[in-house]
């Protein structure tokens, strides 16, 4: 039995459009009705329309934001989040300035960004916040996840060599996708360990939990998921080590895996 659904955002419960395929959100409401847990597992903070789809999804519940990094209990408002060591984020801001690229840091309930491109505009559109470039020394409060918003060889270059002292997971957006999103986390933190916790919390087993998702950083909850369910628009990795895989994200893929939970 299917008690728990760990739902990823981009490429799966959002697709091209930019919204949600209507006959998911009828989906989610029906598993709700039977007594599923539906957690929104994202890599997006807990801010804008993400926390607007974990509302939706489950008002009163668990959800995991930023990769892992924030996990946010809806209904208490207790949360658990691991901040990056000060000294890792130095660095990531001196290679920023000297290349130029898009960094973004991230606390449990705000970013900053120091670049004016298309790409860091058009993410904070996805995020649903205001553009407003700002130095990065302007986040006062711990930072949890940075994010670079590379091309996808710039990405690859990156993980060539990614580095040690982080978690590294990178996802890609049907809104965005000229762009690999590159998330840098606490060594250990990621959706998987994010999952699992969740889990316990509830006093879920493993393997009664359903995972969907589509992309690499999907990849630690769908090991961990006893029914792991990839997006037929899933990369090659995700769809390898996933049990079932349903229709395209654009389709109402997901639907088709609450309809397996169910």
């Amino acid at each position: 039995m299917i008690r728990l659904i760990g739902i990823d955002v981009d490429g799966t419960l959002v697709g091209s459009s930019g919204v949600v395929h209507p006959v998911v959100w009828a989906t989610a409401e029906k598993a709700l009705r039977e007594g599923i847990h539906l957690v929104l597992c994202s890599g997006r903070p807990a801010f804008g329309v993400a926390l607007d789809y974990a509302r939706r999804l489950d008002a009163k519940g668990w959800h995991v934001f930023q990769n892992g990094a924030s996990i946010i209990d809806l209904h208490s408002g207790r949360s658990s989040s691991v901040q990056i060591a000060p000294a890792f984020i130095t660095t990531l801001i001196q290679r920023a300035r000297k290349t130029h690229d898009v960094l973004e840091l991230y606390s449990d309930s705000a970013y900053v960004t120091e670049s004016e491109t298309d790409w860091a505009r058009i993410h904070a559109e996805m995020l649903g916040v205001p553009f407003k470039p700002a130095p990065y020394e302007s986040l006062h409060a711990p930072v949890v996840r940075a994010q670079w918003v590379l091309s996808e060889s710039a990405a690859g270059t990156f993980m060539k060599t990614p580095p040690t002292e982080v978690e590294v997971a990178v996802s890609t957006s049907p809104l965005l996708p000229d762009a690999n999103f590159v998330g840098l986390t606490h060594k250990g933190v990621n959706k998987g360990a994010a999952i699992r916790t969740i889990a316990e919390n509830y006093g879920i087993e493993l393997r009664d939990v359903m995972y969907v998702g589509d992309a690499d950083n999907d990849l630690p909850a769908l090991r961990v998921a006893g029914h792991p369910v990839a997006m037929g628009n899933g990369s090659a990795a995700v769809r390898a080590v996933a049990r079932h895989t349903v229709g395209h994200v654009d389709e109402g893929g997901l639907a088709e895996a609450i309809e397996l939970a169910l």
